[in-house]
């Protein structure tokens, strides 16, 4: 287990390593791959228009493992953000600091094939194809970077486990209203072909409208699938969102849900 007092310490200069692309091998590529092809048939016709432009726009595909130098390139380009590796699980304090900073920070593993369906911490997978896509958007990525603002004050003033909720709810495990019905954009749910089956074919998947209070005050769960999803109208709305919220009230008056369990705040889930 990572020592609580070094991590607590992490500055966002201390997360950041090489990624080392050259070090992945044939095996890699291979798993990135299958990985990928899965997903795309998995959640064809059920994930959101802006995912699907920001995979083509960043030219993320099944060829293998992308290159983080090259994917920031083309993504500064369109919303000023850019890829870092991380070693895996790092601080809250860093996390927000790099968000904040329009720098997302992925995992630069990749899992193993006994690890397809269920990783403890965010491999590079789970980060790249699962949230780097929507960066392109520049409403969502606004609203990264102000979540990483507002992450910041969260930290000095006791209120990461409701920030961890609501990037839980909105940017791993989120759904959003469309025309053609509710479609999907957390990362979470993008990259989970088991959780992505679940969202889209199964009936007691249960959807509730986006309400900030509720949101904050519901647990989740990092071993299952949701009990609930939140189902937002469009992206401008999260932005807006913490626009106009005082957090710090929200922080003394948010209650534990029924649904409440002990969860370790993770940068962003597996």
């Amino acid at each position: 287990m990572p020592d609580h007092a070094v991590l607590s310490a992490q500055t966002a200069e201390d997360c950041v390593v090489d990624q080392h692309w050259e070090r992945y091998d044939a095996e890699d590529h291979a798993i990135w791959r299958t990985l990928f092809e899965r997903q795309q048939a998995t959640f064809k016709d059920h994930v959101c228009e802006e995912y699907l432009k920001g995979l083509s726009a960043l030219d993320i595909g099944a060829e293998g493992v992308p290159e983080f130098t090259r994917l920031s390139a083309r993504l500064k380009r369109l919303t000023g953000w850019e890829v870092v590796a991380v070693p895996g699980l790092i601080a809250s304090r860093p996390f927000f600091q790099l968000l904040a900073n329009r720098q997302f920070p992925a995992g630069a593993f990749i899992r193993r094939r006994d690890q397809f369906d269920y990783l403890e911490e965010p491999d590079v997978f789970h980060d790249v194809f699962g949230h780097v896509p929507l960066l392109s958007n520049p409403a969502y990525s606004d609203y990264m970077s102000e979540y990483g603002r507002i992450g910041l004050e969260a930290v000095e003033n006791k209120g990461v486990k409701f920030l961890a909720r609501l990037n839980w709810h909105t940017i791993e495990f989120g759904l959003i209203r469309k025309p053609a019905g509710v479609r999907i954009y957390g990362a979470g749910i993008v990259s989970s072909f088991g959780e992505a089956q679940y969202v889209v074919g199964d009936p007691s998947a249960n959807y509730l409208g986006f309400e900030l209070s509720r949101v904050v005050s519901t647990g989740y769960y990092i071993d299952d699938f949701q009990a609930s999803y939140f189902v937002i109208d469009g992206f401008d709305e999260l932005f807006d969102l913490l626009q106009r919220t005082d957090f710090l009230a929200l922080y003394g008056s948010a209650s534990l849900s029924v649904l409440d369990r002990q969860v370790k705040w993770q940068h962003p889930g597996a």
